[in-house]
């Protein structure tokens, strides 16, 4: 195992590139695997249980290094968990996943492929994406003879001593025999995934370490098959925030799931610190340009955010959606009117109470936050600051336009 360092030289067009844009935490191997990328098309693959019909913002650094892996002459494998979905990866995690019915992982793998299509080109091509199931060969498993036949490569000692499973212990936190199962299953999938599709790259978070080391030695074991992995680090944001999480929640990558302009503006409301890291993780933007970026200051810093949110928003939603959210960003922040990309919330009866509004624009997660949030002076109706948590909006013909505090922007509209 190694850690990438600004240092090292790499002949491939894969690691060089991973490494100059910051994907690199951890390598098993970098010498053969290097060498390996220069010489051929490595098949690699990430996995994604489909807990949700979206994912989010947390999961795009993943989806973005399959991108690079495709678009430096490599082929991405994206492993759908309908099997291991099932059961839910523990790591890291204070508490058991709620177990999803058959119809609903089934539904959510159908929505989640439409977010790939916009990343990574699809196809029979050698280099073309492909997105396989685990539940293909997972649901056929007979118990039994899956215990004689991998069980025994695994050590129960040292599953233990993994940090995710640790961090569960040690918290005294309940560990169920089924989500113990999880990275014996996972280490599977890298295996069957080596013979069926000559797979020999694994990648994912830091988190996932431990089991991609696990798949590693199980397709050595088994099969004498040498395969490689790297994760990523963890992305937070610069004061130490976790990436994605708003007031308002997940970002979620989904346009059924958060307006066009919410995604923009994530990305508009990046810290300074942040947006040339933020612009090589995220978007296709050339690192000649990011460099110019990045060194701008003060206000001129704000054009560096746009085109990020700009470039991000095109590539998950779209040009038009991108085009549409800065437009709407213009004109309300410029301009003082509401733009069409605006969040909006549909009015029974002609008014609504301040906190429900807030909450049902999703600007709160609860009546109590909106009221907090009120409280603290920052809730506005159409640039008006909001004094009392009883006060009634009317919403006639025309929209009204809600704020909360100077990023979060939407419109009411009579039903």
């Amino acid at each position: 195992m190694c850690n990438d360092t600004p240092a090292m030289t790499y002949q491939s067009d894969l690691l060089r590139t991973l490494s100059a844009r910051g994907y690199i935490h951890q390598m098993t191997d970098a010498a053969a695997l290097d060498t390996l990328a220069a010489r051929e098309i490595v098949p690699g693959y990430i996995g994604f249980d489909p807990t949700a019909p979206s994912l989010h913002v947390g999961s795009l650094v993943q989806i973005m290094l399959l991108r690079r892996l495709q678009q430096t002459g490599h082929k991405p494998i994206v492993l759908m968990g309908g099997g291991t979905g099932k059961i839910g990866d523990p790591s890291f995690k204070d508490e058991a996943r709620k177990l999803l019915a058959e119809d609903g992982i089934q539904a959510n793998v159908a929505s989640i492929k439409r977010i790939f299509e916009r990343f990574l080109t699809f196809g029979d091509g050698p280099t073309d994406a492909v997105m396989v199931d685990n539940a293909e060969w997972l649901d056929r498993l007979e118990y039994i003879p899956f215990l004689r036949e991998v069980g025994q490569h695994f050590s129960v000692n040292r599953m233990l001593s993994f940090d995710s499973v640790k961090l569960r212990l040690d918290r005294e936190q309940s560990l169920s025999f089924l989500e113990f199962n999880y990275m014996i299953l996972q280490a599977y999938d890298f295996r069957e995934l080596a013979l069926r599709r000559g797979c020999r790259l694994q990648m994912g978070g830091s988190d996932q370490w431990g089991n991609i080391v696990n798949g590693i030695e199980l397709a050595r074991r088994m099969d004498g098959t040498d395969v490689f992995g790297v994760t990523t680090p963890l992305i937070t944001t610069a004061d130490g925030g976790k990436m994605g999480k708003t007031m308002a929640g997940a970002v979620w990558l989904h346009e059924d799931q958060l307006p066009h302009f919410d995604y923009w503006q994530f990305w508009r409301n990046t810290d300074d610190r942040d947006v040339g890291r933020f612009l090589r993780l995220f978007t296709d933007v050339t690192e000649d340009e990011i460099a110019r970026l990045e060194a701008l200051e003060g206000a001129e810093i704000n054009e560096a955010k746009k085109i990020l949110a700009n470039a991000a928003t095109a590539m998950c939603r779209g040009a038009a959606a991108a085009e549409e959210a800065a437009e709407t960003a213009r004109r309300t922040f410029e301009e003082g009117s509401a733009g069409g990309a605006l969040p909006t919330l549909a009015v029974a009866g002609g008014s609504i109470g301040i906190v429900d509004a807030l909450v049902g624009l999703g600007f709160a997660k609860s009546k109590g936050e909106a009221r907090r949030l009120i409280a603290g002076g920052g809730a506005r109706v159409e640039g008006e600051k909001i004094d009392s948590d009883t006060a009634i909006i009317a919403v006639d013909a025309e929209t009204v336009r809600i704020s909360a505090g100077k990023k979060h922007h939407g419109l009411l509209a009579r039903e």
